[in-house]
């Protein structure tokens, strides 16, 4: 590590814990600390819906001032000498999580972590998100996919929104559909139509599904979605239940929530549980349910000022559940195994996921960004560097 290279300074989104602003500041440039390390060059990130958690205040770590971010697509800028599977220049999908590959996903602690909610989140170690110009990525050999190199032996960066996707939404969709038991032919529904929902639809599309519902009530998501295919329901007026089981009175083969803690009702208050009792109420019996929507709150700190705004248990009327008999699978997806299998549908032009980037902005953009994300007027943003 050169003097300079430890000098140096980079612009990143930062959360300061003031729900709904984030700030870009001037952070020092991160550097190799262990030799499984890799230093990420990034060329684009994204902001998620669970990063609106954050916004919100009511998720990440106990202290605020962590670099935001867990998607993002660069090159390799520099690696330790314990990584073997990467070298400088390597153009790389960065996960939303990192991991040693030693272990079964999450049964050790603090040998997976997820980037950009703060060190409580990373094992206590200050490893900064994705919405900066560099990034450190531990155990780099098992966390960074490669992508492919096309047959003129170039990167085909043009798709890189398409890319980036896998890095989360898109992946995180994908398992989420395998978690309900899906299969060609069955019918779906998506409860949500924000990024996740979106790549959850098009997910079943891709992979053969008769029917996909997909449930919302901002109009302007149901409408990109229709472009895919998705039946869209809007629950403003009448219940998604309903208006499903008027079209598959033995209901629904799968559903994904897609929603998570921070569901509406029809008004725009909150309703915690409405995405999943409704996905309970549309399954048939024998069908299943994946959840992919992020179900996580504790009392509140100056990193998560609001997390008391939403109760820690909901009502569920399990025996209905029981009575169903059917599939049901929560819990945080991990975007790596399914990565290079979508990144070579990509690749070769069976997946565009990319449709749903509404804007492409620069770093100093974010701030206003991720208000007209949190309104909806944005379906997926993404920061250019």
């Amino acid at each position: 590590m050169t003097l300079s290279a430890a000098n140096a300074s980079m612009l990143a989104v930062v959360w300061n814990g003031i729900p709904y602003n984030m700030s870009v500041e001037t952070r020092p440039r991160p550097v190799i600390i262990n030799s499984t390390d890799a230093i990420v060059r990034l060329s684009s990130a994204s902001i998620c819906g669970t990063d609106l958690h954050v916004y919100h205040g009511l998720y990440g770590s106990y202290q605020p001032g962590w670099i935001m971010g867990h998607e993002g697509v660069g090159y390799v800028e520099s690696v330790g000498d314990g990584v073997h599977s990467h070298q400088v220049g390597d153009y790389v999908v960065v996960p939303d999580n990192f991991g040693t590959g030693q272990y079964p996903s999450r049964d050790i602690p603090n040998e997976e972590w997820t980037p950009g909610y703060g060190p409580d989140y990373t094992g206590g170690q200050l490893v900064g998100g994705t919405q900066a110009e560099y990034a450190r990525v531990p155990w780099a050999d098992f966390a960074l996919t490669p992508i492919p190199k096309g047959p003129d032996g170039k990167w085909n960066t043009s798709k890189e929104l398409d890319y980036i996707m896998t890095s989360d939404v898109f992946a995180t969709a994908w398992e989420g559909l395998t978690w309900s038991g899906f299969e060609a032919g069955d019918s779906v529904a998506v409860f949500g139509a924000g990024p996740v929902g979106q790549m959850a639809a098009y997910s079943a599309v891709l992979r053969g599904a008769s029917r996909v519902y997909i449930i919302d009530r901002i109009e302007s998501r149901l409408t990109l979605a229709q472009t895919i295919g998705a039946i869209p329901i809007n629950y403003v007026n009448t219940s998604a239940a309903q208006q499903i089981m008027a079209l598959e009175p033995q209901g629904v083969d799968r559903a994904v929530d897609a929603v998570g803690m921070e569901a509406r009702a029809a008004n725009g208050s909150y309703d915690q549980n409405l995405a999943v009792q409704e996905a309970f109420n549309v399954v048939r019996s024998g069908g299943g349910i994946g959840i992919v929507g992020v179900y996580a709150t504790s009392n509140d700190a100056p990193g998560h000022p609001h997390s008391t705004m939403l109760p820690s248990m909901f009502p569920f009327a399990l025996s209905d559940a029981f009575m169903k008999t059917f599939r049901f699978q929560i819990g945080i997806a991990d975007a790596r195994p399914s990565a290079p299998q979508l990144i070579d549908l990509i690749s070769s032009g069976e997946a565009s996921p990319g449709y749903i980037v509404s804007s492409q902005i620069n770093i100093t953009q974010a701030p206003e960004y991720y208000q007209r994300f949190n309104n909806w007027l944005e379906s997926k943003v993404v920061i250019r560097f």
